[in-house]
């Protein structure tokens, strides 16, 4: 029987796995650049944890989780986002004992029982960040503009912001009772789930993807129109540091993200290159969370962004240029006596720095030049009879097409500052 990854996840192979480490590695120096450290929460928590803080009536509580019970009967679930888990270690280990905020980024994979199709997968991975411990405004605005700035520097661009104000729990019971009044008298006409959503979770009604649902709620009332004060303080001086940092963005009025535990700043970049799943990373405010997971009353902020959905967008926009790396060196072994020689010598290759592949086998000159060229090493090395018999090794340079003889033992060195000097030097005799 032959198997295939299970419908919904994908294989990384080694000819794009290059992409996702040179992804990898340009979020890891965003973060770096803006005072995040890397955290690794557990694959999976405890059930609780995301009903209560993501929302029950949310469609990833309802429909989406992969939830299964231990052997020990406890209920445990896949993380299907990465914000809870991280607020859970932060409150379980103290990591504001450290002083606040806590800057913390991440690389996971989460999990999600969805229609799979371009740029939504059953496992997908995220990059993000949470700052933990301050509710400045000018937090908000920084980290949009740190996202801003890694999607603009992957080559991204163009992309839409897109903001909204939640408000705060107590501001937003008289928006959900003018939202539930405003919707009543088309309530039959709305989708099942809407209509479920009218009696248990009214907000998650402006965020439902069904188009004649849209339609129906396209004049309801404005979220910010029924923020308190304070929240509309904080909107107001988040826009103002979006401005400040040159961010054009659109207030979206139905925008409220797919989680309860939002709260004030949320926000999307949205692309015109994936049709349908048009949003690339999005985020917000959760002041509320941290209490709700059993941590003291803390503010938080933070981004996930979809790096498969990503990558489609880069493909889209023609900036994944380049490819996997190539070996230095292609080491080339001719003879019984040169296996075991050329084995040291590629030890001693890799202890200075070169990446270094060999041909197995035993096959002919020939075969193994041919492979060498096939691999885009810049130096092939050929080890044979002769060059042991003269204690050598013939060094070809791939590149400026020259070839030399090398010392055996000095080979490594010799290597090393020949890549220092100006190509019309050499490394050795012709």
């Amino acid at each position: 029987m032959r198997y295939k990854a299970p419908r919904g996840t994908n294989d990384i192979t080694p000819d794009r796995s290059w992409q996702w480490q040179a992804l990898e590695q340009r979020f890891r120096d965003c973060c770096r650049l803006h005072g995040f450290r890397e955290i690794r929460t557990p694959i999976f928590e405890e059930t609780e944890l995301f009903t209560r803080s993501i929302g029950e009536e949310t469609d990833i509580v309802s429909k989406e989780m992969y939830t299964f019970e231990d052997r020990s009967g406890r209920s445990l679930t896949l993380r299907p986002e990465s914000t809870a888990p991280i607020v859970r270690a932060w409150v379980e280990h103290s990591l504001g004992a450290e002083g606040l905020p806590t800057k913390l980024f991440y690389i996971y994979s989460v999990f999600r029982y969805e229609r799979p199709q371009a740029g939504r997968y059953r496992q997908h991975h995220q990059f993000g960040v949470e700052a933990i411990g301050s509710d400045d405004p000018t937090l908000d605005a920084e980290i949009i503009g740190m996202a801003a700035r890694f999607l603009t520097d992957a080559g991204a661009a163009p992309f839409s912001l897109k903001i909204n104000s939640t408000g705060v729990p107590e501001s937003r019971r008289a928006f959900v009772q003018a939202l539930k009044e405003s919707v009543e008298p088309f309530l039959p006409e709305l989708c099942p789930s809407c209509q479920t959503r009218y009696e248990k979770n009214p907000l998650r009604m402006l965020d439902c993807k069904e188009e004649r649902c849209r339609e129906l709620t396209r004049e309801v009332p404005h979220l910010v129109d029924y923020l308190d004060v304070e929240s509309a303080e904080h909107f107001a001086k988040v826009r103002e540091g979006l401005e400040a940092l040159g961010l054009e963005y659109e207030v979206d009025h139905r925008l409220v993200r797919g989680f309860d535990y939002y709260t004030r700043t949320v926000f999307e970049f949205q692309t015109d290159a994936l049709g349908a799943q048009n949003t690339v990373c999005g985020g917000g405010r959760y002041d509320g969370l941290v209490e709700q997971i059993g941590g003291p009353p803390t503010p938080a902020f933070g981004f996930g962004m979809g790096v498969e959905r990503l990558l489609l967008v880069l493909e889209a926009r023609g900036a994944l240029k380049g490819g996997e790396p190539a070996p230095d060196v292609f080491l080339v072994r001719v003879g019984e006596r040169a296996q075991v020689a050329g084995l040291a010598l590629a030890d001693r290759l890799r202890r200075q720095g070169f990446s270094c592949e060999m041909d197995y086998g035993g096959r002919s000159l020939k075969a193994q030049m041919k492979k060498a060229g096939k691999s885009g090493a810049r130096f092939a090395l050929i080890l044979g009879e002769d060059e042991l018999a003269a204690g050598q090794v013939t060094a070809r340079d791939m590149l400026a097409q020259q070839q030399w003889r090398l010392p055996l033992e000095g080979c490594p060195e010799m290597m090393r500052d020949y890549l220092q000097t100006p190509e019309s030097q050499t490394i050795g005799t012709i």
